[in-house]
């Protein structure tokens, strides 16, 4: 993709690390409640990968196109000025996007509203995430370590084919964000599962949530719920796992939202029964 790509008086252009803090903010305005520290995270993830709209020299859009690799690619923050929808600045975020991530199999969660214009650019539904909301409290379980305790190389193993690939510039910077809650589980000296919980706007957002069983998601849940006594936990589920509903309603845990998972290419073949709550909305 070139740099950037004009039009009239409209501009779309990759974002400054500066110009990603007003897309967090629009975010935030939707009532999406993105992480405190979500903007240096997400753009280390790729910092050719965010684009905004200008007009006039204004921002009116926004869009994330992270590539992880030259094979997979994720599409967030995907959002144009209240005021401005319908006028066709979306659309071209979108293409100079897509243009950017080329042959890549792209991913993204995408509000259901928006499905069959997803559709119409050549993307299939995998399954649905279904955001839950409860209030954390309780005790931390024995035999958890922090992230810290565990390599990265093998974190990173762990990791990847439950997202769809390598992410390490992500992940890097994901666990050791400020005010951010990790744990582990080690089984025979092998990692069973880990999570990361996020203070967010209000409240926290656990995520990822993986586990090789229930009762390791169990732990870790209950972990992270014990790190945010008395204040809304996010966990955003996969509605293919039965167990990690489960797991929502024993907790209390009540439905507000929920996305399409799509793939533009060919929808990912991920061991959905171990997630059992994903990283993020925006990158996957």
């Amino acid at each position: 993709m070139s740099t950037q790509h004009a039009e009239g008086n409209y501009l779309v252009r990759r974002m400054t690390r500066q110009d990603l803090d007003v897309a967090v903010e629009w975010a935030a305005a939707e009532g999406w409640n993105p992480g405190l520290g979500d903007a240096d995270r997400f753009f280390a993830a790729d910092p050719n990968g965010f684009l905004i709209g200008l007009l006039d020299g204004k921002p009116v859009a926004s869009l994330s196109a992270v590539a992880y690799d030259a094979t997979f690619g994720f599409l967030g923050f995907y959002i144009v000025k209240p005021e401005l929808r319908g006028c066709g600045y979306g659309i071209k975020v979108w293409q100079a996007a897509m243009d950017y991530l080329g042959d890549r199999n792209v991913g993204l969660d995408g509000v259901l509203a928006q499905q069959r214009n997803y559709e119409k650019s050549g993307f299939v539904a995998a399954y649905h995430n279904v955001r839950h909301e409860g209030v954390g409290g309780g005790e931390t379980p024995k035999g958890l370590v922090k992230l810290s305790a565990v390599k990265f190389d093998e974190l990173l193993e762990y990791d990847a084919p439950l997202f769809g690939t390598g992410r390490a510039a992500f992940l890097r910077g994901w666990i050791d964000q400020p005010g951010a809650t990790t744990a582990a589980k080690l089984k025979d000296g092998k990692l069973a599962g880990y999570s990361v919980m996020r203070p967010c706007l209000r409240g926290f957002k656990i995520g990822p949530l993986f586990a090789e069983d229930e009762s390791t998601a169990e732990d870790l849940f209950q972990a992270m719920a014990a790190a945010a006594p008395g204040q809304p936990i996010i966990l955003d589920v996969p509605e293919t796992n039965s167990a990690a509903l489960a797991l929502a309603r024993r907790h209390q845990m009540k439905t507000v939202f929920e996305t399409v998972r799509m793939y533009n290419n060919s929808p990912l073949r991920l061991d959905v029964n171990r997630i059992y709550g994903i990283t993020t909305f925006e990158l996957g």
